[in-house]
């Protein structure tokens, strides 16, 4: 053990106990020499006050120690001897000095100090010694007086001239006492004294250094002259300046830095280190005061000496960071100083992106967005902007930035564009809208960009966002006026159309009437090109057009994004969409989401809840730009109100439109149409909504009455043939209920009331469809009206009851809405009387959780999961009790009658113990029962009770496990050797899950005799798998390790039906049961893809490798010089000069017509085809000639393979074999039908109905694809002579038995 462990022994807290003792069973077993020392010394000072009778209190102590250490300190002939006794007197003391009464230290507490001070002053004081004793001091001088500097003055200096001490431990001590005191005297008068004595030491030896070679002196301590002795000092002070800086006064401060300017001047990478550490430590202090200007000139100095050597990447990279707050702490001391500063600090910063450190790359980026963000301010904007206007008037600092930052887009700086896009995205974003004055030139620049190749651009996405950032800081209109679209020139590919997806995603702000006049003028003058083109015959470009029309018309949900003219010109606007609705077919969804846009967010601002929505984003993390924080803080609440005034003017025509549209439009497009309708109804009037409401039950009463009268005629009748009336009628009264569920929100209590007698009926209809819209709108009632579920509660519980019978499976999963609603209000109003229809619905749920369709039987189990949280919320009223008297009703539904009812039971088991673990045990004959189950002949309660078993084992915990695990085995082992339906599958994956859970050995132990052979092969085979996992090299394990070490934490899963009871048991892999554990730990793969982290990216050794320089044979036109600081020029010699000498094969290349359209010169492709398979057949012939002479005996026997392999060689790349010219055209161009051959080409249409997710719908556009698989069956392995014969004999005989039939009708 070494001394310093004396600095972790715990004090005690009371200062009661003896002091002496614990400090001698503490050291007594230690072999330091060090701590035998302290134990010899605290017995003698225990003996002598025991023979003296007096208490080994620590004040006793203290007046023992003091008076060795006196004795010591006068005794100067042993000095030397007696250091050992020295060191373990003062470490003695500083574990008593704490536990001293402040009353005692007060009375002697000159004496004591002064009495240490002697005793450190002598000649040969040993490490230990020192250590203690400085540490004894700074205790002293931090509870002692703070008023008298003359007292103290002595001590202070004790800690000052052992700061520059050459021993490391010594000088460290010696520095953390230094901090404990300065910091104790911040509120103090003395704090003055004591900057200056430490700017007087710092001076002291700078004078001593600067007598000798200083420079060379630095790093070399073993050199004893003066002169290096204060070089050595001085480094020793700067490391103590980092640690005690921030704490010095302004005024010694302000003396300081003039001294680093000068150590920073000598341009020593060891000194510069120091100096920028101190500077650091400054800049991050809060409590630190500096001279703005002394600060400023510093940093100025310090990116002279740093940038323009081009230190090492770490070096450059720390000094962006002391810059990046050094100008943080300018801006809030001085702004104008600031803004006079901050050119040259981020055009030195700029440079760096050019260097070939990637630490030193990043670095500066992140300092340069700091100092943007920061230092940038609304006053140095205006300032740029006034000087803009003023002729001859020098540039602004603000402007000089913006140069800067233009430069960053030049071919230097190509290696690094990506980090400087963020840079400019940044600057963006902090100017706003005054970006279009100061960063014009920039932005066009991104547009020359643009145009490069994707071999000479390989940040475009990083290239796009910048561009959506100027969108988002300009706005539309300021950005199209620097960079236009121009979709109305003549050729498309001269037009910015890559500017349509940037627009549309970046867009926020802006203004509504910019969309009426400008985007929507130029899409009419597309639609007049659009026009022309289709009568001059080129209908490749008339297409092109319109798709041009059509991407312009997708910018106006941006538009409708937090618009600041909402007021003011959406009227306009309204007229022009009511138009488009009507007529263009393809814009309806465009508008319709636009419209919900405008309305959802003016609704959110008028009930102000934009705050809360703004600390839910930040909670979850969501990123949210700062031109869309801007857009939102506009939207208070009465400019929201006067907004709403507008829309609400405007949706009695919007309603209009939008019912016509919907009751003529088909099934899949009417999702928009009802929720638009939804949202225009919710800030309507309330008689506007009932007046169409009325319009609409009204329909609705008249198409019922029709179904009625036509279901009694066919009945009467015994007609058949009048189903298509039949759906077309039940199609139409659903959509009359759709209508109606769009005007919930905006419908009163009498319209409601209405609305309710009217589907009542519809509950109990025939018609599945019409069943289901009602049950929608029975749960949108419940839901958007929660008084209408008190006043009305017994006879929605009686309409319930009474249409259970009834129900469509189709309907089914609505109808499960509405028992949550019904379920949940009785559970939450404590109706007793009610409290048996929980138990009448509860069959009904537990059955549909065996439901094919997924939706019902998810609905079902978050309705059973949402019945037991709403038990368990003790808030309001529920109790552990409750739940366990729901979970048994749902027990006692394995006392069913069926085995579907059996198996469904399980199934909700399961869930239910899947979400709340604690149920496993509250039935304690449940598990023996589910054990029982096992041993069914029904192979449905077999496969329910597997997946049971598979919850049990992944929530139990392995105590648990071990009660039952006896009839848990036995009971699984009933099924480990069927092999249908995976049984055998699902029991081995469970016997693995309980040997993960409890163990290998407990599972063996209750294993039968016979299947232990099991075992012992899972064991095999998890041994296998994981010395898989173990062949891992050991870097990639280390750095899996060390990136997923702070990466284990608890996680949450979802329910997985299939996963648990899913007729495959092989699909689950060896971690299934963790995806299941709320506990598991989640550990990642080994071999994982890992994200890296920042740190492991920047290393010193990561360079940007690029030419940044000319090639030497660079051509240039004529004689005329490049202009080199002409970017475009530069940049397109560059990409001229790459690409020169690459190979270009006029074959590869396409040739297009000025409509757009491809051409294809089939006689240059047949001469190509030929000269590719006359070289492959030189080329061949070349190798064989030189191969000739080496052939063995092996030749026969490889020519065959030879042979075939030359054959596909030619086949797959030549491309000769299977060209089709068969079906040339001799005389004309295309193809043309072969005697004896089969059609050129055939083409199948895509149906949108095959994607349709009802069966039916699927079935019949799926017919004729059938019957063409079917025919190719047929004709497989056949040739087409063979094919096209049997074809012809099918034909004559199909005939010849025609001819038949009507020669016996004649006759």
């Amino acid at each position: 053990m070494e001394c310093d462990d004396v600095d972790e022994f715990p004090m005690l807290g009371d200062g009661q106990e003896d002091l002496g003792a614990t400090v001698a069973s503490r050291f007594r077993n230690s072999q330091a020499l060090e701590h035998r020392h302290l134990c010899a010394a605290v017995e003698a000072m225990a003996q002598v006050l025991k023979d003296q009778n007096l208490p080994p209190s620590p004040t006793a102590y203290f007046a023992a120690t003091m008076t060795s250490l006196e004795r010591q300190a006068s005794d100067q002939s042993s000095a030397a001897d007696d250091e050992p006794v020295a060191a373990a007197l003062c470490t003695f003391l500083s574990m008593v000095l704490p536990k001293v009464s402040q009353a005692v230290l007060r009375s002697k507490w000159e004496a004591t100090l002064d009495s240490l001070v002697k005793f450190l002053k002598r000649n040969s004081v040993s490490a230990g010694t020192a250590k203690f004793g400085m540490k004894c001091i700074s205790y002293l001088l931090t509870t002692g007086d703070k008023s008298n500097w003359l007292l103290v003055e002595s001590a202070y200096g004790i800690l000052l001239n052992y700061a520059t001490d050459r021993r490391p431990k010594v000088r460290k001590r010696a520095h953390l006492c230094l901090e404990e005191v300065l910091r104790s005297y911040q509120c103090s008068s003395i704090l003055v004294k004591a900057s200056e004595g430490v700017e007087k030491i710092f001076e002291q030896f700078l004078l001593i250094a600067g007598g000798s070679n200083f420079v060379g002196t630095i790093g070399k301590p073993q050199v004893t002259s003066n002169g290096a002795n204060g070089a050595m000092e001085v480094v020793y002070i700067l490391n103590a300046l980092k640690v005690i800086a921030p704490l010095l006064s302004k005024k010694v401060i302000s003396k300081l830095l003039p001294h680093f300017q000068l150590l920073l001047q000598l341009r020593q990478p060891f000194l510069t280190s120091h100096v920028m550490s101190v500077l650091h430590a400054l800049c991050i202090s809060p409590t630190a005061e500096l001279p703005a200007s002394g600060l400023a000139d510093l940093l100025g100095w310090l990116c002279l000496v740093v940038f323009d050597d081009q230190k090492s990447g770490d070096v450059i990279m720390f000094a962006a960071r002391v810059l990046q707050h050094g100008m943080g702490k300018v801006h809030d001391l001085d702004q104008n100083l600031c803004a006079d500063k901050l050119p040259a600090i981020f055009h030195s910063l700029a440079g760096v992106l050019a260097f070939q450190h990637e630490e030193a790359i990043h670095g500066a980026s992140e300092a340069l967005q700091h100092l943007v963000q920061n230092c940038i301010d609304e006053e140095m904007i205006k300032q740029g902007l006034n000087q803009l206007n003023l002729d001859g008037a020098k540039p602004a600092p603000i402007e000089r930035i913006c140069t800067t930052a233009e430069s960053l887009l030049g071919h230097e700086y190509n290696t690094a564009w990506d980090i400087a896009l963020k840079v400019i995205s940044t600057l963006f974003e902090k100017l706003g809208e005054s970006s279009c004055f100061l960063m014009g030139g920039v932005l066009r620049n991104l547009a020359d960009l643009q145009k490069l190749a994707d071999e000479d651009l390989t940040c475009r996405k990083q290239l796009h966002k910048c561009v959506g950032s100027a969108v988002a800081a300009m706005g539309p209109d300021k950005f199209l006026d620097i960079l236009p679209l121009n979709l109305d020139c003549e050729e498309l590919s001269e037009s910015n159309i890559w500017l349509l997806p940037i627009l549309k995603q970046h867009i926020v702000g802006g203004r509504l009437k910019f969309f009426t006049d400008n985007i929507l003028g130029l899409v009419d003058r597309l639609h007049e090109k659009s026009k022309m083109l289709e009568v001059e015959g080129r209908p490749v470009a008339s297409r092109n057009t319109q798709a041009c029309v059509h991407a312009l018309w997708s910018l106006l949900p941006s538009f409708c994004n937090y618009p600041i003219d909402t007021a003011q010109n959406f009227l306009d606007l309204a007229k022009k969409l009511r138009a488009s609705l009507l007529k263009e077919l393809d814009l309806r969804g465009i508008i319709c989401s636009s419209l919900q846009i405008l309305i959802q967010q003016n609704k959110k601002a008028q009930e102000e809840a934009l705050d809360s929505l703004s600390s839910l984003e930040q909670v979850e993390g969501l990123e949210i730009s700062l031109a869309e924080q801007r857009a939102k803080s506009r939207y208070n609440s009465k400019i929201a109100s006067e907004n709403m005034k507008i829309l609400r003017k405007i949706s009695p025509e919007f309603l209009s439109t939008l019912f016509t549209i919907f009751m003529s439009s088909p099934q899949d497009k009417r999702g928009y149409l009802q929720a638009t309708i939804a949202d225009i109804a919710s800030v309507a009037d309330k008689e506007v909504v009932k007046h169409f409401f009325i319009r609409a039950m009204q329909k609705l009463l008249k198409v019922t009455q029709e179904a009625t009268k036509s279901g009694h005629a066919r009945k009467s009748s015994m007609e058949v043939d009048g189903s298509n009336n039949e759906q077309t009628t039940a199609s139409t009264r659903a959509q009359l209920l759709d209508l109606a569920v769009s005007l919930l929100q905006g419908l009163d209590v009498e319209a409601v009331n209405m609305l309710f007698a009217a589907t009542k009926p519809a509950l109990q209809d025939d018609e599945g469809l019409v069943q289901k819209k009602a049950y929608k709108v029975l749960v949108g009632i419940l839901k958007e009206h929660g008084d209408f579920m008190t006043n009305n509660l017994d006879e929605i519980f009686e309409l319930m009851v009474t249409t259970m019978p009834s129900c469509h499976f189709s309907a089914k999963r609505h109808r499960l809405d509405c028992l949550q609603y019904l379920i949940i209000h009785i559970l939450m109003t404590g109706e007793e009387r009610k409290n048996g229809g929980i138990a009448f619905f509860l069959s009904e749920i537990i059955l549909a959780v065996k439901e094919s369709n997924k939706k019902t039987r998810s609905r079902a189990y978050d309705l059973l999961v949402k019945i037991g949280h709403c038990l368990e919320d003790t808030e309001n009223g529920g109790s552990q009790e409750k739940l366990h008297k729901f979970f048994n009703m749902v027990v006692g539904c394995l006392a069913g009658n069926t085995p579907h009812m059996i198996s469904a039971a399980v199934t909700g088991i399961a869930r239910l113990m899947y979400e709340f673990s604690e149920l496993c045990l509250s039935v304690p004959d449940l598990l023996p029962s589910a054990f029982m189950l096992l041993k069914s002949n029904n192979r449905e309660v077999i496969k329910a009770t597997l997946g049971l078993m598979k919850v049990v084992i992944a929530r139990l915990q392995a105590e648990d496990l071990q009660k039952h695990l006896k009839s848990m085995v036995d009971g699984l082992l009933l099924w480990s050797a069927d092999r249908k339906t995976h049984f055998k599958a699902k029991v081995r994956l469970l016997l693995e899950m309980l040997i993960r859970k409890c163990g290998l050995e407990a599972v063996k132990v209750v294993m039968p005799e016979q299947h232990v052979k099991l075992l012992a092969n899972i064991r095999k085979v998890n041994e296998r798998k994981e010395k898989r996992r173990n062949s891992v090299s050991q870097d990639k394990l280390d750095e899996t390790k060390s990136s997923h070490s702070h990466a284990t934490t608890t996680r949450q899963s979802k329910w997985n039906h299939t996963k648990i009871f899913s007729e495959f048991g092989d699909e689950d892999d060896d971690d299934s049961d963790a995806d299941m554990d709320f506990t598991q730990t989640t550990h990642s793969g080994i071999m994982s893809s890992v994200p890296k982290s920042k740190s492991s990216t920047l290393r010193s050794k990561n360079v940007r490798k690029s030419n940044k320089r000319l090639p030497d044979d660079l051509d240039v036109l004529g004689n005329e010089p490049l202009d080199l600081l002409d970017k475009q020029k530069t940049r397109s010699m560059l990409k001229g000069q790459q690409r020169k000498g690459q190979r270009s094969d006029s074959d590869d290349e396409m040739i297009l017509d000025p409509d757009g359209r491809l051409v294809i010169n089939e006689d240059e492709v047949g001469h190509s085809r030929k000269r590719r398979a006359t070289d492959n057949g030189i080329r061949q012939d070349i190798d064989s000639r030189s191969q000739r002479s080496g052939q063995s005996k092996s030749h026969a026997t490889s020519a065959s393979l030879s042979k075939a392999s030359n054959k596909r060689q030619k086949t797959a790349k030549s491309g000769w074999a299977y060209t089709g010219t068969e079906y040339k055209n001799k005389k004309a161009g295309g193809d043309v039908n072969r005697e004896g051959k089969l059609e050129p080409y055939a083409y199948w249409p895509l149906d949108a109905k095959m994607l349709n997710r009802r069966d039916e719908k699927r079935s019949i556009a799926k017919k004729g694809l059938a019957n063409v698989m079917k025919l190719s069956k047929q004709l497989q392995g056949k040739s087409v002579r063979q094919a096209l014969s049997e074809k012809t004999t099918a034909q004559k005989r199909k005939q010849k038995s025609h001819n038949g039939k009507n020669k016996r009708k004649s006759s």
